[in-house]
């Protein structure tokens, strides 16, 4: 059973992914944020459900749908802003952009727009908990397209046979990009996929932060005490396009059943609702709506107020330890 406290605190990390989704979406319009930028909107349960449920020192990796991870697992939203905007102020000094958010703070140890990219790095995450001897466990956030990559298959095999503490958790928002699950892959279950590799797979209803969190406490609570990883597919789905401004001549889904989504599974309208008729007061949840808008506010301009990266300084962050080497012979 939730307790209220952590009821308030799933429509708070929501309501912040929701919300800086939607200020990312407007800087990105008025050409502020350089490169792409793909919103999480409508996948916040999801994310937050995942996050939830593990600690602080537990290690999470994700995707190029990178702001809401951290978000998720309680990171401050400054410097995500800031990082959004190429700042140096930013969460990695403005070098990595909207999709490549991390914070070792909360346990994000990376982000790729490599599809699939993450999924390697997160088993050996759980390898390393596995040799040091550490109840710590590692999730990996991936799209339903990143199932077809072979470091999905070859991750999940070689953590099966080390019996690692990782958890597989796939966002399945229905298209890669713009191609159907169902054009793509021969196994429409994502979650059968683990029967291949004798794991547990367990599929969610990723709209029910509620059902989430239960299922991947089980995945973690699993993992500490030795009993390897899981393979969790969340059925979600993404109202924004792939990524901001993406303009697609042939419509590869119909917007009627985009608008039907958005109005009966909105993640955060359904938690809402299950708060109010479950000892949460519609004031406690327009003070936590508030507390978002003014967090909002002060990222905005904390991002703005930031410098960019000098040109001189392209080097620096790259090596561990400082290298210095002749910038001319002469």
């Amino acid at each position: 059973m939730l307790s209220n406290a952590l009821k308030r605190e799933m429509y708070y990390r929501m309501k912040r992914i929701r919300g800086f989704e939607e200020a990312a979406n407007q800087l990105w319009d008025e050409g502020k944020v350089p490169g792409f930028c793909h919103s999480s909107i409508g996948q916040e349960a999801a994310v937050v459900g995942a996050c939830m449920a593990l600690r602080d020192d537990d290690y999470v990796t994700g995707t190029h749908r990178s702001h809401a991870h951290p978000i998720g697992k309680g990171a401050d939203l400054n410097a995500l802003m800031a990082e959004l905007l190429g700042k140096e102020s930013g969460i990695c000094k403005g070098r990595g952009g909207s999709m490549h958010l991390a914070d070792s703070k909360v346990g994000v140890i990376g982000e790729s727009a490599i599809v699939g990219g993450g999924i390697p790095l997160a088993t050996g995450a759980g390898l390393t908990a596995h040799i040091k001897g550490t109840d710590q466990v590692s999730l990996c956030f991936f799209g339903d397209g990143a199932v077809n990559q072979g470091s999905f298959h070859e991750s999940i095999n070689m953590a099966s046979v080390w019996n690692l503490p990782v958890i597989y958790f796939c966002e399945n928002n229905l298209y890669a990009i713009s191609t159907p699950l169902e054009m793509s892959h021969g196994q429409h279950s994502i979650a059968l996929r683990a029967d291949g590799y004798g794991i547990t797979g367990v599929e969610v209803d990723g709209q029910d932060v509620a059902e989430v969190y239960r299922a991947t406490c089980d995945a973690v609570t699993r993992a500490r005490q030795g009993g390897g990883p899981t393979l969790i597919e969340a059925k979600t789905y993404r109202f924004d396009e792939h990524n901001t401004g993406l303009d697609l001549e042939v419509p590869y889904r119909n917007e009627e059943v985009v608008e039907r989504y958005k109005k009966t599974h909105d993640p955060l309208i359904l938690f809402k609702i299950w708060l109010l008729e479950n000892e949460i007061s519609q004031d406690e949840i327009e003070q936590i709506d508030i507390k978002v808008a003014q967090e909002l506010v002060c990222a905005h301009a904390f991002a703005e107020g930031g410098r960019e990266p000098l040109i001189k300084e392209i080097d620096r962050y790259m090596f561990s330890t400082s290298n210095t080497y002749p910038l001319n012979s002469n």
